[in-house]
């Protein structure tokens, strides 16, 4: 078709409903606000929730359990909802345009492929490339780190283009990438749709942002949360995106009360909210250069734009948020001291910080809770539209029940593409979405009354015609949540709330006691919704799912030798540093020469650990979320060929610590006491390890800047963790900790 039009689909993540400023917000977005001036903005349009489910539903049509994706890819288990595997009988938006003309290009943040199947050996069936996408531009985990992110191009890793050193952030990499692919792809064939898939790693945690960015909105936030919750909640009446007869709910007793706050609490709370303004803005100016280089194109007015968030507001950093959110996956605490020491460098590369969720209440205004859960501060999200040659009201609220699973068929009846029933000989199950185009067409189309189940980590609603029923149940996994939160740890406790959504936009008004049969109607339907979706068993604490995790298909070896010149080895690859290990190089230091350089690192200065020489002298040090264990040698090395390592003794019972031992041909040459726990995981976007040198950033940045690579010859590096196979291993909790601060 001649006038197919092209389709762009931007995912941001973490933002919640009240952070645009088409939106309410008055944190500047002119670009995305241009955007729904043009186009069309949804007010009642719904997500799972969490990042991989919600992007599961957009490119399948389908409920996430539907296709195996009822919690993250990084705990997949054999249960049918939970197997983070896209079955057959789904073929992906890409594969479907793709097989019906389309171009089919990805830059972004992917999360749909699961554990084990994410290192440099594949399988690659489940990346971008085996869904659909020709091309892919970007990285595979939840998040990473903007300035030194773990980037895959097509089917393989790559390094990024510049150094942090050098201002390299990854939302700017990212637009030019998307920009370049469309550049090449329309020069060589100019007259062939596309469909571009955007879905940035911003404004996710690490919130990082350079201060030209966060410095402009110094003390904007100074009023604190709750006032600028008040302020925003008047603009969204006034721009019409929050009827004018909803009800914005008090401060719940777990946010503390921005005037009983010292001055330094304040300071570092308003710093966060700055440093978040700053990088949301600076998202907005890249997602602005794609769109201005297709107005350059001409083709934007026949273009269908997509603008949406995964989930609402993250309240990830707690109650007094963090500067670095991988503190509490390494079991170490946060404090205001520490926060407040870290100010200055807040959103730098020195931090890896999430706010306080005090601005997560306050982002997703009016609406309750946030992410993870199943209110709609965690299911309703900001969505855009604009499709100049289609749209008749730019400028105009749609205000009808939409949800993630109606992308898909509004996506092919836009690109006139029959919806497959049959790919590769496997029928395809129902699509769960509907199109939505008629209602872009029409702000007066009806579409039918939805009945839309919800259910994440326990939390689970339903939406069926004006009603909705929400459980106040409490997830698992972030512990200010598992302390404060009121509401039900136990499924046989759990109550049902009841909403009327007709007058009733927030969940204000729970009704449940004068409508006890509706609610019992809405509990019945919601056990037949799961039942039909694969959404059972609940389990929210982890146990049951994670003794049916999925094993990796090929198992990390307990020993393995590794040599430089590849790109470093993904983390899920490694074998399991938890319960002890010895690290060994067989290196040689050149004669007249001092020895230095790295030999192995894993990391950086936010997580991780690096072997290494400096001013001629063995040193060991392991960055545990920002903590620094360091251990040095007394004596120099001498020259020539040598066995070099340190080894990682666990606690012995009852002790929690345990101790790094340097050792040199054998012989253990300096000793140190590690300050806190080793961490489970270093949960660093799989950052993978380097064989003769560092990337990205510093480890010890005191003592050396990457990549530093060794002065000399390195044979071989060993990781031997056979001693301490069996002694010490993750827990449930360990797992959906990590699982959780990875999204």
């Amino acid at each position: 078709d001649d006038d197919a039009p092209d389709v762009v689909v931007i995912v941001l993540d973490d933002l919640g409903f009240a952070q645009l400023g088409s939106f309410g917000s008055d944190m500047a977005t002119p670009h995305l606000d241009r955007l729904a001036a043009d186009g069309l903005r949804f007010n009642r349009f719904h997500v799972t929730a969490m990042c991989s489910p919600t992007r599961a539903s957009l490119l399948t049509g389908r409920n996430h359990h539907a296709v195996g994706m009822g919690f993250l890819v990084d705990l997949p288990v054999s249960h049918p909802g939970y197997t983070a595997r896209l079955p057959k009988s789904a073929a992906p938006l890409p594969r479907v345009l793709r097989d019906a003309g389309y171009s089919t290009l990805a830059v972004g943040k992917w999360h749909l492929t699961p554990r084990w199947e994410r290192t440099a050996s594949g399988p690659f069936d489940r990346w971008p490339l085996g869904y659909g996408f020709e091309r892919f531009y970007g990285f595979l985990q939840g998040d990473t780190n903007h300035y030194a992110p773990r980037l895959v191009r097509d089917n393989h890793y790559t390094e990024p283009p510049a150094a942090p050193e050098d201002g390299y952030h990854l939302s700017e990499d990212l637009a030019d990438s998307a920009i370049r692919m469309i550049l090449d792809q329309q020069q060589a064939t100019p007259d062939k749709p596309y469909f571009l898939y955007f879905p940035l790693g911003a404004t996710h945690a690490p919130h990082h942002v350079p201060r030209a960015w966060s410095d402009p909105y110094r003390g904007r936030f100074d009023q604190g949360w709750e006032r600028w919750r008040e302020e925003t909640f008047a603009r969204q009446t006034a721009l019409g995106v929050v009827p004018g007869d909803t009800e914005l709910s008090p401060r719940p007793p777990w946010i503390q009360d921005w005037r009983e706050l010292d001055g330094d609490e304040r300071r570092i709370f308003a710093r966060m909210q700055e440093v978040y303004a700053g990088f949301l803005t600076h998202t907005d100016a890249q997602i602005g250069r794609l769109l201005d280089f297709l107005r350059r194109t001409g083709r934007l007015d026949n273009t269908l734009v997509l603008v949406l968030s995964d989930n609402g507001a993250s309240a990830e950093g707690g109650r007094i948020g963090t500067l670095n959110e991988h503190r509490f996956t390494a079991r170490s605490g946060d404090s205001a001291a520490r926060n407040l020491a870290a100010l200055d460098d807040w959103g730098g590369p020195a931090t890896y910080p999430h706010y306080a969720w005090g601005w997560a209440w306050a982002g997703n205004t009016p609406l309750r809770l946030w992410k993870r859960y199943t209110w709609l501060g965690g299911t309703r999200a900001p969505l855009i539209a604009h499709w100049p040659r289609r749209v008749p009201d730019p400028g105009t609220i749609r205000t009808a029940f939409t949800h993630a699973v109606d992308l898909m068929p509004t996506i092919l009846e836009a690109c006139g593409v029959e919806p497959s029933t049959e790919v590769d000989g496997v029928p395809q199950q129902p699509v769960d979405g509907r199109s939505l185009l008629a209602v872009l067409d029409d702000r007066d189309a009806q579409l039918e009354a939805p009945t839309q189940y919800f259910e994440m980590l326990g939390s689970r609603s339903i939406v069926h015609g004006e009603w909705k029923a929400t459980t106040d149940h409490v997830s698992r996994g972030v512990a200010d949540e598992e302390r404060l939160l009121p509401g039900s740890r136990d499924f046989a406790a759990d109550r049902w709330s009841l909403f009327r959504l007709t007058d009733d936009f927030a969940e204000a008004h729970d009704v449940a006691d004068q409508h006890p049969d509706v609610v019992r109607e809405l509990a019945a339907l919601w056990d037949a919704e799961a039942e039909r979706n694969q959404v059972l068993p609940l389990d929210d604490r982890m146990q049951e799912r994670l003794t049916a995790m999925i094993p990796p298909a090929w198992p990390p070896p307990a020993r393995a030798a590794y040599v430089p010149g590849g790109t470093p080895v993904h983390d899920e690859a490694l074998p399991l540093l938890f319960g002890g290990f010895e690290l060994t190089a067989d290196a040689e230091v050149p004669d007249g020469t001092v020895a230095a350089g790295v030999l192995c690192a894993l990391g950086d200065l936010n997580g991780g650990f690096a072997l290494y020489a400096h001013e001629g002298r063995l040193s060991f040090a392991c960055s545990r979320a920002g903590d620094l264990d360091r251990v040095v040698a007394m004596e120099p090395l001498g020259t020539g060929r040598q066995r070099l390592g340190v080894r990682y003794e666990v606690g012995q019972e009852g002790e929690e610590e345990g101790k790094f031992i340097l050792h040199v041909n054998g012989e253990d040459v300096a000793t140190t006491s590690l300050g806190g726990p080793f961490p489970y995981t270093f949960q660093h976007g799989g950052a993978g390890l380097s064989v003769g040198y560092d990337t990205g950033l510093s480890v010890d940045p005191e003592r050396y800047r990457p990549p530093f690579a060794w002065r000399g010859t390195l044979h071989e590096l060993v990781i031997d963790t056979t001693q301490g196979q069996g002694r010490e291993k993750p827990s449930a909790e360990d797992e959906l900790r990590a699982a959780l601060h990875s999204d």
